[in-house]
């Protein structure tokens, strides 16, 4: 669902924008009380996993494929404010080096596909978990459910965003009609995904998962009166669950490189649901031409590099890890930030 320029005029574009930014800031200033010394490294390794998982284009019907957008994947792993910014690098970096959605149109993109998705997506989440009994199944399932909801949410927002600033004159009912129609298919492999993925790091590292926290009542201790929480203890000891943290993100980073850099290579070759309604209600007719599509990786390809197998395998696993490294730059600076935050002040003596 990556809007190329050209789609949205630049009003729309600046506002869209302006809104990206403002979400930006927010989620800088909530990730600092979700990200800790255990989970800063893994939202960038969540980053990098969107980025190679997003290369696996699915079908979904005759000439159109889906791919996974990721905000309920990465608010549910690390947080929604977390998730805005770990979706954002990625569409940052697809933007800058792949020529990969519009450069004018980032706003648009963060905006649809970063900021909608992680809300509602996390929204629903928050209230199955609330309602359906307490347990790892229950995150899975809402996982599911709200993955789900997301695509469709998504495309409704880019109709939206359309009907307010597209550069063609086209039915936005016809849009509408054909966006949803298709991107509710396209949240089924969302949907699928996002379970999976929950449900293999639940297995693993219960701990790690944001949207499994608290499913275990605390204790509580009476102190002068009043009820307070009890220290909660780790699941494991220190060492044990540095090893296996450790061994969570090795594990994570193999599967991204190998995703991105071997399985990439069968994902489907039809457009994917926007590209295909685009085309088909003529509202590409006025797409420009991509201000990096002279990067030496635009098209998910390495430039001058002739088999199409090496060339896509190199530029995913060059990819993953410029993203790791960006995503993990970032989320270790919001950290650090917290940590001085919090750091007690020396009041002397």
């Amino acid at each position: 669902m990556h809007v190329p320029d050209g789609f949205i005029d630049a009003p729309t574009s600046a506002v869209t924008g302006a809104v990206a930014a403002g979400a930006l800031a927010v989620s800088l200033r909530g990730a600092r009380r979700e990200l800790d010394e255990r989970t800063a490294p893994l939202a960038g390794l969540v980053a990098a996993f969107i980025f190679a998982v997003q290369m696996l284009n699915f079908p979904v019907a005759a000439g159109t494929s889906g791919h996974l957008l990721g905000g309920a994947l990465a608010a549910i792993l690390v947080g929604p404010y977390t998730g805005v910014l770990c979706v954002s690098v990625v569409l940052l970096m697809q933007g800058i080096l792949f020529a990969d959605g519009g450069l004018t149109a980032l706003g648009v993109n963060i905006t649809d596909m970063a900021i909608v998705t992680t809300v509602v997506s996390y929204a629903v989440f928050r209230l199955l978990v609330k309602v359906l009994p307490r347990g790892r199944r229950t995150v899975t399932a809402a996982s599911f459910a709200a993955a789900l909801l997301s695509v469709p949410a998504a495309a409704v927002a880019f109709t939206l965003i359309y009907a307010v600033g597209g550069t063609t004159d086209v039915s936005i009912g016809k849009v509408a009609t054909a966006m949803i129609g298709v991107h509710v298919l396209i949240g089924l492999g969302e949907a699928a995904i996002t379970a999976l993925t929950v449900g293999a790091v639940i297995a693993v590292r219960p701990d790690l998962v944001h949207g499994a926290r608290g499913l275990q009542q605390r204790l509580k201790l009476r102190v002068n009166g009043e009820l307070v929480d009890a220290p909660t203890a780790r699941p494991v000891p220190a060492a044990g669950a540095a090893g296996s943290h450790r061994k969570l993100w090795i594990t994570g980073l193999v599967a991204s490189l190998v995703l991105a850099g071997f399985v990439s290579f069968y994902a489907s070759a039809n457009p994917d649901g926007l590209e295909k309604v685009a085309h088909d209600k003529g509202i590409d007719r006025k797409v420009e031409k991509h201000a990096s599509s002279d990067s030496p990786l635009a098209g998910y390809g390495v430039k001058d590099v002739s088999d199409a197998r090496l060339s896509g395998g190199l530029a995913g696993v060059v990819g993953v890890g410029v993203t790791v490294v960006a995503g993990s730059a970032v989320f270790w600076a919001v950290r650090r930030r917290r940590t001085q935050d919090v750091s007690p002040v020396s009041t002397g003596v």
